[in-house]
């Protein structure tokens, strides 16, 4: 394909709203626009890309430090959109809001159940305004949360611990699709928000968390405002309809394969069990193949085979023999982008660089002269001369 029928517009300058260097440089060598549009040039590696997905390798051969489970495959990204959790050990690898952890029980050592006691507790709404005020880790109480399932209007009521973060997708798989509870739907129930425990609750199916029946003695709200409980035990002054994993991984919790710490990556996803983002694993190829240049494609994933340009002569037609190249090459199964500009020879070279082919042909009059042309590869220091 020529240069023009593209309508390829190279810029010098990195984009202001650059994010990362890899999307720099898809914009400035016209792969794609500021706002994200695919560009003709993107286009055509993203079809390249889709004839090569029949393999079933195909994400393998690349080269990206890519990391996967059976079900996705992300790239690592600091402005991906996609939390995961990831055990560099083991190589567990889960979207943060399905990731499982170990959980570690507080205190390690059972301790006895003691006599559930209320206690006043002014202006503690929150966990952490709880916890200052008694003096006590907010992994000693028990963080309420309240939902009604809207396929049938129940009201759900969720414990866990208070260090912890409810994964509402968890709560999801595990009861269906939920809404925030109206404050009449709590009422109704006998709690009250803010001050709110499952001890006494009505008219409610009540999820605990899988760690809070091995938590004893946590405070709790007292269903009444401005009070708590001092020593809610789960089995014993409640019942749990259901109890699951409803938390959120974070980073250095312990893996729920191998025990050791986690990790917390930023990624894109480049692919789930049945489909492929092509637009991504375009956006992860420039982040990974890039240098002080341009762009650096593999063999197989650049958008042409060969970059072939002609620096025009003085006494040689050398766009003449640069098109009966173009021809040959494309016979034979070759692509070929054909930089057919009449432009300065330093402005095809710095694009040539840019747009990243893994092979750029020059066909210039001095080395016409002597049968040859000169070759490139795109990583390589040094030019070859080959004849024509």
């Amino acid at each position: 394909m020529k240069y023009r029928d593209l309508h390829i517009q190279t810029q010098r300058d990195f984009p202001s709203n650059m994010r990362t260097q890899g999307f720099g440089w898809l914009v400035r060598a016209g792969y794609m626009t500021c706002e994200n549009e695919i560009l003709p040039l993107g286009k055509q590696v993203i079809e390249r890309l889709q004839n090569l997905s029949d393999n079933p390798s195909f994400l393998s051969l690349l080269s990206l430090p890519i990391i996967s489970n059976e079900h996705e495959t992300f790239f690592p990204l600091s402005t991906g959109s996609i939390e995961v959790i990831h055990c560099s050990s083991c190589n567990y690898i889960e979207r943060k809001e399905l990731a499982q952890f170990k959980k570690i029980p507080f205190p390690q050592e059972q301790e006895e159940q003691l006599p559930i006691e209320k206690v006043s507790t002014p202006d503690c709404n929150t966990i952490e305004s709880l916890a200052n005020f008694l003096n006590i880790p907010k992994d000693k109480t028990a963080k309420a949360l309240m939902f009604t399932r809207t396929s049938d209007n129940q009201f759900v009521f969720i414990v866990v611990r208070g260090d912890m973060t409810l994964s509402e997708t968890k709560l999801k798989n595990t009861v269906g699709e939920v809404r925030l509870a109206m404050p009449e739907e709590i009422a109704n129930t006998g709690a009250a928000a803010g001050y709110a425990s499952p001890v006494g609750l009505r008219n409610a199916i009540i999820l605990v968390d899988d760690l809070i029946p091995q938590s004893p003695n946590l405070v709790a709200g007292a269903n009444e405002t401005g009070y708590h409980l001092l020593n809610t035990n789960c089995g014993r002054d409640y019942s749990a309809d259901i109890v699951a994993d409803l938390t959120l991984a974070n980073k250095n919790e312990a893996c729920i394969h191998c025990g050791n710490q986690l990790s917390e990556l930023n990624t894109l996803n480049l692919a789930t069990r049945s489909k492929f983002d092509f637009e991504n694993i375009l956006i992860a190829l420039a982040e990974t193949h890039h240098d002080d240049k341009g762009l650096a494609f593999p063999k197989s994933t650049g958008p042409f085979d060969v970059y072939l340009m002609h620096i025009p002569g003085k006494e040689m037609d050398t766009l003449a023999k640069a098109d009966e190249i173009y021809n040959s090459l494309q016979n034979t199964g070759i692509t070929v982008l054909f930089d057919d500009r009449d432009e300065r020879a330093g402005v095809k070279f710095n694009d040539a660089d840019l747009i990243g082919c893994p092979i750029r042909i020059t066909v210039g009059e001095k080395n016409l002269k002597e049968g040859m042309v000169e070759l490139k590869p795109r990583k390589a220091d040094k030019n070859i001369l080959v004849p024509h």
